[in-house]
């Protein structure tokens, strides 16, 4: 506790120190410039002229103008070493006296010699080698432009607090690089993901994230009010009933890389707000959509200059075979060697079974709904390969079209990986009457308790009467891709800004 008092009594005292500084900088009228305009990048200078050696290099004598925060600097009496990190990484300054000394500001180097790291400076000179063979920027001209009140972590071992890392972002990203590239391949997958979609004819559509009516998923959404239509409104739980009525409207296919609002708890797989990207394509049904999720997923992993074979956790997943696809039983069976299929069929044998684990029963105790909490008490987090657990039963599915062949079971997969669910599909009810009828069921389980249940959509009921052609829709979970992409064991480990208690 001692040394904590301490660490903050010296933080305070830096601050106050540089919060000195700032005062004498106002004082003469030069505090916060915005008349810097870098013309080079880190990262390209060191790509174009790395390779050159010393003397072909001073030869060249190149000019640059770069600014950057200052991460690393070394004062050695008439001259100094500086390191400044711009958006693309790191490149060296060599500050001189007598060559940034000038008739207008005979004192720099002095006033260079006491800023401090964090400093924002922009800088301008030649290029060359140092006697390590280090691309360096002579500097020639040197001035601060946005002075750092606070200190940053210790420079030997950056930010290492996980909660201060989530909390305090924007230091995370300036000190560990490891935590910037979890990001820069986050917009890359993304990107990838985009760029699939739309060479497959996917149209990129928006769709509210204020909903009258929250649908689309079973979850609990954040309420909320609108004050000029003295309305209760709910926070988008997920696009997927204004994605279709898109689809009866003649958008035969459609996407949308959205956030999502769900009124849950706080877990390593779960943020109460979360990226998810939904499609819909008419004249598709779930076996085709399994299909495009496979190459959707692959083409994400590619488009981030990654091998299929990825390492997840200290795991191998093989991205490049095809995924597995087993029913709910058949996964129960092969992950559980305690349970066979006839017992399977048994609702007081499943019901036993769960209270016996110490799980908690469905509010809904029906076959199909203790098959599912069955399942996922000892199978999902089991399910490390690729693995499209199929035909789920209806009851669980109020938005999935029943089979021909079994109208207990819905045309529906779930893709799990790693042990957590990344994406849901199905072929899409576009019956308006049997969709009525679900959704009142839906209401009724609601009335008895259920917060998830989902509310009656009277006006998506309307629009499919118009007619929807047979349609297939998926959900990929964007975080939790990308969870396995970078290797992170936690969501909020790639979320810039995940959702934490307050201080």
């Amino acid at each position: 506790m001692e040394n904590k008092e301490n660490q903050i009594v010296d933080e305070n005292s830096i601050i106050q120190e540089r919060r000195n500084k700032l005062t004498e900088l106002r004082k003469i009228g030069v505090a916060f410039p915005n008349n810097f305009n870098p013309k080079h990048e880190s990262s390209e200078l060191h790509k174009e002229y790395d390779g050159f050696d010393k003397p072909t290099l001073e030869e060249k004598n190149i000019e640059v103008v770069v600014a950057g925060r200052m991460m690393l600097k070394r004062v050695m009496g008439k001259a100094s070493f500086a390191t400044i990190q711009d958006r693309t990484g790191r490149i060296q300054l060599y500050v001189a006296r007598d060559l940034i000394n000038n008739e207008n500001n005979p004192e720099l180097y002095s006033s260079f010699k006491k800023w401090d790291m964090g400093d924002i400076i922009g800088a301008k000179g030649k290029l060359f080698k140092t006697n390590t063979d280090e691309l360096t920027i002579e500097v020639t001209e040197i001035s601060l432009l946005t002075k750092s009140l606070r200190p940053l972590p210790e420079k030997f071992h950056g930010l290492q607090d996980q909660e201060m890392k989530y909390r305090q972002r924007y230091v995370d990203l300036m000190v560990n690089q490891e935590t910037k590239d979890t990001f820069l391949t986050r917009s890359k997958a993304i990107q990838s993901i985009r760029e699939f979609m739309v060479n497959n004819k996917f149209l990129e559509v928006e769709t509210p994230m204020l909903h009258p009516i929250p649908g689309g998923a079973s979850a609990k959404p954040f309420v909320t009010h609108h004050n000029a239509l003295d309305m209760e409104m709910f926070m988008r739980i997920a696009p997927e009933l204004y994605l279709k009525r898109l689809v009866v409207g003649g958008f035969d296919r459609v996407f949308e890389i959205n956030r999502n609002f769900r009124n849950e708890g706080l877990s390593v797989r779960h943020n109460p707000e979360f990226t998810m990207m939904e499609f819909y394509a008419a004249y598709a049904d779930y076996q085709w959509l399994m299909t495009f999720t496979e190459d959707c997923i692959r083409s994400s992993i590619t488009g981030c200059g990654l091998d299929l074979k990825l390492t997840y956790q200290d795991k191998v997943i093989d991205f490049s075979q095809p995924f597995d696809r087993l029913t709910l039983v058949q996964a129960i069976e092969k992950y559980s060697d305690q349970f066979k299929s006839e017992d399977l069929q048994n609702t007081e044998f499943i019901e036993q079974s769960l209270q016996k684990m110490g799980e908690e029963l469905p509010p809904n105790r029906s076959l199909g709904s203790l098959q599912l909490a069955l399942f996922e008490a000892v199978a999902e987090e089991k399910l490390w390969s690729p693995t499209f657990i199929i035909d789920y039963p209806t009851e669980v599915s109020p938005l999935a079209r029943a089979s021909d062949s079994d109208p207990n079971i819905t045309e529906r997969f779930e893709l799990f990986i790693a042990g957590r669910e990344i994406a849901n599909g199905f072929s899409e009810l576009n019956d308006p009457e049997e969709q009525s009828e679900r959704f009142k069921k839906q209401v009724e389980q609601k009335e008895a308790g259920d917060d998830e249940a989902m509310y009656y959509d009277a006006d998506f009921i309307r629009a499919l009467e118009y007619g929807m052609p047979p349609t297939g829709g998926c959900g990929i979970g964007i975080d939790r891709l990308i969870m396995l992409i970078t290797n992170k064991p936690s969501i909020r480990d790639v979320i810039l800004f995940p959702h934490m208690r307050p201080e």
